[in-house]
């Protein structure tokens, strides 16, 4: 006999068939692996042997134990600072100067956007050249107009300033997705504004600034979660500014000069896949994304308040 199945069943059911793609991508590429990520941190795992249990050892290991967490921790949420500020401030001012150019626009988004499309290996390895400190043409240029230019990726106070130099170099996305907001305010708002007669800085305070805020705050949400995720970039400028040859079966220690730019990401896969304790670096690993989910929520939390504020 057929099994018939109430309306509600059914459409409970059907429900459920629509959200398997996400269903299914959420268990496999999150759920899963951090629920892993938690087992492991409180074993000893190798990735040879078979894991075995050892208790909040990790976690001291992590936060007594090891030198370069603290160096670690500090520039990551350094660079989450510096370099998220400077990237929207940069990216929203490129945007606005885009949509008021009246000529040319197409060449200067191109211009502007092409350095995005750049592979960040790529990117990175053309920026410690341009910043070399002793061949380098920045350098030279400076030299000529009477300056001393700094040592740039090689040294510990300019290394981490010379990355915020190759994000903004790059920041084509963010000058898109604020030129598409400032292109979606409402001309008639810019109007009445004058009729007013308000000026270019009341105009972006009291009509561009509320309708480009969501935008705004997209655009720090995702810079926080991808500036807490910084590996490649550091570790290949790093590796190329200590001038180190790197043959098959070496190891790339990061964090050159002085571990000036080494980041947790950097130091998860060092413990990792490096020294082969999987423990201490799914400790590192939660560390990182309850940091940035704490970041995130807070972001979040004041966009709320300030959304019933203006209510």
């Amino acid at each position: 006999m057929a099994l018939t199945l109430s309306r509600p069943a059914r459409r409970r059911l059907r429900t459920l068939g629509f959200l398997s793609p996400w269903l299914i991508g959420f268990s496999v590429f999150f759920a899963y692996p951090l629920l892993a990520t938690v087992y492991f941190s409180f074993m000893h795992y190798n990735q040879i042997k078979a894991p075995t249990f050892v208790g909040l050892r990790n976690w001291k290991y992590v936060f007594q134990d090891m030198p370069l967490f603290g160096p670690a921790l500090w520039n990551t949420l350094w660079l989450v600072v510096v370099m998220v500020a400077l990237r929207v401030v940069f990216g929203l001012s490129l945007g606005l100067l885009v949509t008021k150019i009246k000529s040319g626009v197409g060449l200067f988004r191109t211009a502007f956007y092409l350095p995005y499309l750049a592979p960040p290996v790529a990117a990175t390895v053309a920026f410690v050249f341009l910043l070399n400190p002793a061949t380098g043409p920045v350098n030279e240029i400076l030299a000529k107009i009477g300056l001393d230019g700094p040592n740039w990726f090689n040294d510990p106070t300019w290394a981490k300033p010379s990355l915020v130099l190759l994000s903004l170099w790059g920041i084509g996305d963010l000058m898109v997705i604020f030129m598409a907001a400032l292109l979606d305010v409402p001309k008639e708002q810019y109007e009445a504004a004058d009729l007013d007669g308000a000026g270019a800085f009341a105009k972006f305070r009291y009509v561009t600034w509320p309708s480009i805020t969501p935008i705004v705050m997209f655009a720090v949400v995702t810079g926080v979660v991808q500036t807490m995720q910084y590996y490649t970039q550091a570790l290949v400028a790093g590796k190329l500014a200590s001038g180190v040859s790197i043959g098959p079966g070496s190891v790339i220690q990061p964090g050159y000069p002085d571990h000036s730019t080494l980041t947790v990401p950097q130091l998860v896969y060092s413990m990792g896949f490096q020294n082969f304790n999987t423990g201490a670096a799914c400790v590192l690993s939660l560390v990182l994304f309850a940091i940035a989910m704490a970041v995130t929520m807070l972001l979040m939390r004041k966009r709320s308040g300030l959304l019933a504020a203006e209510d």
